[in-house]
């Protein structure tokens, strides 16, 4: 049954996310992007995902050249006070740290030139504008993947710009970068193209990683509703989701 019978209009729903285990997508570091502003929101953040079943969570701070200058050195600050409030705190997780590259000309810059942040054997997680797709993607993923770098695209059922152009994203798997749906997509909450866009991700097998994306305590109610869209049932069954592997 599974999918089928979620088609026809009955949904199994899952109990948790323990079957992805690892949330490779958050901004749970207090006052450095537009995520967590205090360690008491970070500590809420943890919670409700640890409730939601996750185990790990690589947290993935905003790295924009005009608005978010994270360097290591701030990421990891950062990681080491979140690590030390949940374990005051009494939390049963692991947390890691990488970051979100926004893909504009200063992070092509930095390709080959310092140590990115990375987590789980050289992956890199990294977004593109919403407005158009950047000219430098293409000599971007070249760099990276050059370098030894395993490319993940955030969110790319969020990219208007490529709704009507599949072929786009089907470019990107065919070079090897993984992509990466937000949970809350599936609820509708970034709009129709968005969910209608990771529906036919999935039903196409194009999903690789899941992530909650999460920013505030309003985000979480959107992941417990995301167990009972049958997508995500479906995209887990069919066997494609990478989640616990990193």
């Amino acid at each position: 049954m599974g999918f089928l019978s979620n088609l026809f209009g009955k949904k199994t729903g899952l109990k948790d996310y323990s079957m992805l285990s690892t949330d490779l997508h958050s901004h749970l570091i207090p006052g450095i992007d537009d995520g967590a502003e205090t360690i008491e929101d970070s500590i809420q953040l943890i919670r409700a995902l640890v409730d939601l079943g996750f185990t790990k969570l690589i947290t993935t701070p905003h790295v924009m050249s005009d608005y978010y200058k994270n360097s290591r050195e701030i990421v990891y600050a950062g990681l080491k006070q979140i690590r030390e409030a949940a374990a005051k705190a009494g939390i049963p997780v692991t947390l890691e740290a990488g970051a979100e590259y926004y893909c504009d000309f200063e992070f092509e810059q930095k390709i080959g030139k310092e140590e990115l942040l990375t987590f789980s054997d050289n992956h890199i997680l990294m977004e593109i504008s919403y407005l158009q797709a950047p000219d430098n993607l293409d000599s971007v993923l070249f760099k990276l993947q050059l370098e030894g770098y395993k490319p993940i695209l955030a969110h790319p059922e969020r990219y208007p710009f490529w709704y009507h152009d599949f072929e786009k994203y089907e470019a990107l798997k065919d070079r090897g970068v993984l992509l990466q749906v937000n949970l809350a997509s599936l609820t509708g909450y970034y709009g129709t193209g968005a969910r209608r866009t990771a529906e036919r991700l999935i039903d196409r097998n194009m999903v690789d990683l899941f992530a909650t994306d999460v920013h505030k305590m309003s985000h979480i109610p959107l992941y417990q509703k995301a167990l009972n869209e049958r997508w995500l049932s479906h995209a887990i069954e069919s066997g494609t989701i990478k989640n616990h592997l990193l």
